[in-house]
């Protein structure tokens, strides 16, 4: 024999999930041969208290409703935002999508939480992604909410980010940038708190669109 499958596991890196932390930031989704195939980001977070739901399906109590969304460029120059929110849930918003959120979890109590897809076959429509959660409703509490950003390519290792370092103050968290690098995506981890909605996380990235105020 000549033993060459010996290098992958060497370091004592799991084979199945990647952390990627402040020292270790981003991971290439293709050059792992995770090219092609659904790439699903799921948001997973425990929602605290889950009181009796009044009139209307009004939510007492502290529970938190964290909302999955994401700002999108594409190599044709379009851009925009996928998130529950105006029912924005497809982009492009013609056509087969290659980005598409789940219906929105309005609890965290749903086994899968909140999914969304993006399909790797067309990295080469894709510029960059930036995947963002928000608190829709209740106190900006990150700490309890205990999130964490679970991305499966359709091959080779999960990526995993914490929603951790939370920042009370600050109802939105940026996640991940999917970058486009020469035909390859990368995910880095941002995990960056914005004291404010998607407008400011434009800003604070430079993505460059109008904003309306939005509803859900």
């Amino acid at each position: 024999g000549d033993g060459g499958g010996q290098n992958a596991a060497a370091g004592g890196v799991s084979l199945s999930k990647i952390t990627l932390t402040k020292s270790a930031p981003s991971v290439s989704l293709t050059k792992r041969g995770s090219a092609g195939g659904q790439l699903r980001v799921n948001l997973q977070w425990s929602a605290g208290e889950q009181q009796s739901r009044g009139l209307f399906g009004k939510r007492r109590g502290n529970a938190i409703d964290l909302d999955l969304a994401c700002l999108w460029e594409f190599s044709d120059g379009s851009k925009g935002v996928v998130q529950a929110l105006g029912n924005a849930f497809h982009a492009p918003y013609h056509g087969a999508p290659i980005i598409r959120l789940d219906a929105d979890d309005r609890s965290g109590a749903a086994v899968g939480g909140e999914n969304m897809f993006i399909d790797l076959s067309r990295v080469d429509e894709i510029r960059r992604i930036l995947v963002f959660a928000f608190i829709y409703e209740g106190v900006p509490n990150w700490a309890s909410a205990d999130g964490v950003v679970t991305l499966y390519p359709a091959s080779g290792p999960e990526i995993e980010v914490r929603l951790d370092e939370p920042d009370p103050s600050s109802p939105t968290c940026v996640i991940a940038m999917l970058e486009n690098q020469g035909g390859d995506l990368v995910v880095r981890r941002e995990v960056r708190y914005i004291r404010g909605g998607q407008a400011d996380v434009d800003a604070a990235y430079g993505w460059g669109m109008e904003w309306a105020r939005g509803r859900k």
